[in-house]
């Protein structure tokens, strides 16, 4: 169980220019690691430091010797098998692509779920997202688009009161307006654990560099 989590753990992608371009399981970015796609980007006091699949085996072999446990102190987790122990990275730089990331954020429904933080947004109370579903503001019957202005995270209970009505027709209040995220809410709601930290420098340079239109 513990490595199947160390495996889902979040990995920030970079591109060839230090860019921030999405985030992917460590699964994933060791698989890159592996065919000499990336190289792991870490930042050890202060200094940025890169290692390919072979150097960071060797640092992640030299931390596991001197007997660090599953999570260190800086959140970082481990993937330990019979012929390897290496320590997940938090961020990998892609060596080849060179594209800048797409400007806004995908409209779908773990997104809004992460930008409401799994919150219902009429009753204030955080759920599991199997037990939120999504609601239309304004309803589909009166006009209501699915849009980021328009739908939000309700429970079960508070969809169920409000029905086809408004939420003032319903006697229910809105928490928060909904609106357009200008980062991934997912991004953001990673940036702020501290296990994460290391990413802000690199989400903000990406906020900061892309061009507006």
């Amino acid at each position: 169980m513990e490595r199947a989590q160390s495996l889902d753990s979040s990995v920030l992608v970079l591109n060839k220019f230090f860019i921030a371009m999405n985030v992917v399981s460590a699964k994933r970015a060791i698989t890159l690691l592996y065919k000499n796609s990336a190289e792991v980007i870490s930042i050890d006091g202060g200094r940025f430091n890169s290692y390919n699949m072979d150097s960071w085996q060797d640092v992640s072999l030299l931390k596991s010797n001197l007997g660090l446990p599953e999570e260190d102190d800086d959140g970082l987790s481990w993937i330990k098998t019979v012929s390897i122990s290496i320590q997940v990275p938090k961020i990998i730089r892609l060596l080849f692509y060179e594209n800048r990331p797409a400007w806004g954020v995908k409209f779908n429904r773990r997104n809004i779920f992460a930008r409401d933080s799994n919150c219902c947004q009429y009753c204030g109370k955080r759920f599991p997202t199997p037990e939120l579903s999504l609601d239309h503001v304004t309803p589909r019957a009166r006009g209501g688009e699915a849009t980021w202005t328009n739908i939000v995270c309700a429970c079960t209970e508070c969809n169920k009161k409000k029905g086809g009505r408004t939420p003032e027709e319903a006697g229910l209040r809105l928490i928060r307006r909904p609106f357009v995220p200008k980062h991934s809410p997912i991004i953001t709601l990673k940036l702020g654990s501290d296990k994460y930290s290391s990413w802000k420098q690199f989400i903000d340079h990406a906020y900061w560099s892309v061009p507006l239109k």
